[in-house]
């Protein structure tokens, strides 16, 4: 019985419902709907709960695809023959297949053979070494195979085969490995990252020259024509696709969108390419890939393509290309001590060729040893490439099936412990040296030095209203040093290939990398944060941090410690909307901040954007707005004092500073407090007369002390400033009033008492307000009151 349902073809593409009698799975599309949801809901699993080793994903996907075949659930025949029957595998390969033929049309798009071109010699000598010894191993290894378990297969093709196996480098795998321990800047990350372009390369080639030599006819000359007429191919598309490309991408200009009929063009052309290829014999993935690389890498057309194609592709299609290895793989064939022993070999040869080649050469090239070795563990990752290779040699009959199961396992171990290994002997520069870093708050006893500001952005729509607090905050150009802004672009970090293409380009001088590499007009924030300093005589310097959302706090943090910021600007996670009322935009941000806040080394600012200055970047000789600082008391209420005195330097700028003294007019209004509720008393009065005094001369700098008997009665107060531009507040007042302000329970703890009072519903502004935080050093009351 389960013979016959296992080659029982389906009768039609879909069923009539189970109302009418017939079995969705009998039939081929709800049968691979049922195949598609179940192979994302493993391989997402899987991937979650490898999420804390830092794997990347390739791990859960080969994983999943074992687990999904006959080496796991497949045991139990009737699953199989209901989910995987046999008539259903030509759909579910074809499907993948052609998932596959554009992931490689996405891989070729990303690769830029102009970068490949400057390669340096030690990259260069490293990527030779990687690749020649271990497919001089896995000759050795193929040799010792055929002896045992591959007796009767072709010898050539099977040298070539195993040769090309053990010497890839996966380099989406490696991009990936190497954004997850934020090694994609270091020295190592930048030669690894080159090194495996290169072994890219020269592994298709490798795999070319094997299917031809894997053809079915027994002549040689066969093999020779079928290489010939690759390389024809190539010839010939090299010389008409990229004029015709050039084309299509000058005919779509920067900022619009890009013609529907050019994107179907493309995608027609990679799978006409692509049927040309497998015509010839050298799989219709070479075609796909070709194509790829021969797209213009400049302007908005290949970026447009790979947004259009790679959500569905990557998301979609390609875990079904791991579930059909999978479902070719059977862990059982291995058996016995030989067998296993076998296994065992493969990964030595594997290892050995491509950790000891790349080590020796990093040596010679005077690499430091740890350097040397994170290197050599770093090119010996594997994953879809070495994949595509396995099955071409399997269904080609050069691999048999215990042959190919030894192979996927040593693929799936060599990448698993990259990770840990690589952690393990490599770690990164330590950070800027704290002798060298002295002005982390903007309260300081050298007011007049350089201001150095950390500027975060997640969006377009904080960009107006971030460069007019930075113009704000220029000060008095005349007796001033100057203000220095990094403008840095928070970036998520996802699995998509195009997030990596981005970190892959960015210049090699740092953490995170700067955005000078992209072209001119790539990037509208770019282009306005530069035009501002140009403008504005403040230097700017534009960032980009691409890291996950788990993590993103620490590139905002290390880059504040190397580049010596006072204080980081970060956007609060929520946005005004028309009406006037705050919506969340993405809450993992308000997260990062609440990392910023606990893990700065210098003060933070949290800006609830409510548009400063209009919704429209403002001109140096236009801009007027009102600033309010209430002042309760505190370190947190002193750092925005001084930076409102800064402020109110600007001559467009007028400042009112206002403090609260509690003064209980009542026994009941009288509140117990601790002797200690306010130790900084005598440092608040401090800041204030200094104050006073640097700004008695200033018109636009009102100052008043108001006394008042509880928190409603400072709340009143506040609210008749509601029509200033924006309040910059402390994120920790204290005194009796602060306390007060404390007790109702506070939404979102980054933003403080104050802070939250002035962004809630039933306040009656449309002024941004600045929460600030002061910089303590050795202080861990942020974290406790984060939490």
């Amino acid at each position: 019985m389960a013979t016959n349902m296992s080659c029982r073809p389906p009768a039609k593409a879909t069923s009539n419902g189970v109302f009418q009698g017939d079995n969705p799975i009998d039939f081929a599309l709800p049968l691979l709907m049922v195949q598609i949801c179940l192979v994302l809901v493993v391989t997402r699993t899987l991937a979650f709960l490898l999420k804390p080793l830092r794997q990347p994903r390739v791990i859960a996907e080969i994983a999943g695809g074992i687990l999904l075949g006959p080496s796991a659930l497949g045991r139990n025949k009737q699953y199989l023959h209901s989910i995987f029957p046999a008539a259903s595998l030509t759909v579910l390969d074809t499907v993948a297949n052609l998932g596959l033929l554009f992931f490689l049309f996405l891989v070729g798009l990303e690769l830029d053979l102009k970068a490949l071109r400057h390669t340096g010699k030690k990259v260069l000598s490293i990527a030779a070494a990687g690749i020649s010894l271990p497919f001089a191993l896995g000759v050795g290894a193929s040799i010792v195979l055929r002896a045992t378990i591959s007796k009767n297969v072709d010898e050539a093709p099977f040298l070539v085969f195993m040769g090309v196996a053990l010497s890839i480098t996966a380099f989406p795998v490696l991009a990936r490995i190497l954004a997850e321990l934020k090694l994609l800047t270091t020295d190592v990350g930048r030669m690894a990252m080159s090194a495996a372009a290169v072994n890219d390369v020269a592994a298709w080639i490798l795999l070319a020259l094997a299917i031809a030599l894997s053809g079915t006819g027994r002549s040689p000359i066969i093999a020779l024509w079928v290489f010939l007429c690759g390389f024809g191919f190539v010839l010939c598309s090299s010389l008409i696709a990229p004029p015709i490309f050039r084309w299509m991408a000058r005919r779509c200009p920067e900022g619009e969108p890009v013609n529907e009929m050019y994107v179907c063009a493309t995608l027609a052309a990679v799978l006409a390419a692509g049927f040309v290829t497998d015509a010839i014999g050298i799989h219709a993935l070479f075609g796909a890939f070709i194509m790829g690389i021969l797209i213009p890498k400049e302007g908005p057309f290949a970026s447009a393509l790979v947004d259009k194609v790679e959500d569905l592709v990557s998301g979609l299609f390609l875990p079904l290309y791991f579930v059909s290895s999978g479902l070719k793989t059977d862990v059982a064939t291995i058996r016995g001590l030989q067998s296993w022993g076998l296994l065992v070999l493969v990964i030595f040869a594997a290892c050995l060729g491509k950790i000891a080649g790349t080590i020796a050469v990093s040596l010679c090239c005077r690499m430091p040893v740890r350097e040397a070795l994170a290197l050599g563990f770093l090119m010996n990752s594997k994953g879809l490439v070495e994949l595509i290779v396995l099955n071409i040699g399997k269904e080609r009959k050069v691999l048999n099936d215990q042959t190919f199961a030894i192979m996927v396992l040593m693929a799936l171990f060599t990448t698993f412990i990259t990770t840990p290994l690589v952690m393990a002997v490599y770690k990164p520069a330590k950070r800027t040296s704290k002798g060298d870093y002295k002005h982390r708050t903007i309260d300081r006893k050298n007011p007049n030095a350089e201001l150095r500001m950390l500027v975060c952005f997640h969006s377009t729509n904080n960009i107006a209203t971030m460069i007019n607090l930075v113009e704000a905050s220029r000060g008095t150009t005349g007796k001033r040093e100057g203000l220095c802004v990094y403008a840095m672009h928070l970036m998520e970090l996802t699995e998509r290939s195009s997030a990596i293409l981005m970190v892959h380009k960015a210049r090699k001088n740092g953490l995170p990398f700067w955005n000078k590499v992209l072209p001119s007009g790539s990037n509208q924030v770019i282009v306005a944060f530069e035009a501002f300093g140009q403008l504005s005589r403040v230097f700017v310097r534009p960032m980009t941090a691409i890291s996950a959302m788990s993590d993103i706090h620490e590139d905002i943090c290390t880059s504040a410690e190397r580049k010596r910021a006072a204080i980081i600007i970060l956007p609060f996670h929520k946005h005004q909307r028309l009406d006037g009322t705050l919506e969340s935009s993405r809450s993992e941000f308000g997260t990062v901040n609440r990392k910023v806040l606990e893990h700065a080394p210098c003060s933070v600012g949290i800006l609830v954007d409510r548009g400063l200055g209009g919704t429209a970047q403002v001109s140096a000789s236009n801009f007027s707005s009102i600033i309010t600082v209430p002042f309760f008391g505190g370190c947190d209420d002193r750092e925005a004092l001084s930076y409102g005195a800064r402020m109110a330097e600007h001559p467009g700028i007028t400042l009112v500073a206002i403090r609260f003294l509690f003064h209980p007019g009542t026994q009941e209004d009288t509140i117990t407090l601790d002797p200690h509720t306010n130790p900084n008393s005598s440092l608040d009065e401090n800041s204030l007369a200094e104050f006073k005094n640097k700004t008695s001369h200033n018109s636009s700098v009102k100052f008043e002390e108001i006394a008042v008997r509880n928190a409603a009665e400072a709340t009143e107060i506040i609210r008749e400033y509601h029509r200033c531009s924006m309040f910059v507040v402390g994120r920790k007042p204290e005194g009796e009033v602060a306390i007060e302000l404390s007790r109702p329970r506070i939404e979102f703890p980054e933003l403080g008492p104050v802070g939250s009072l002035l962004t809630s519903p039933g306040f009656p502004t449309a002024a941004s307000v600045l929460v600030v935080q002061q910089y303590q050093p050795g202080s861990f009351s942020n974290s406790q009151d984060i939490s």
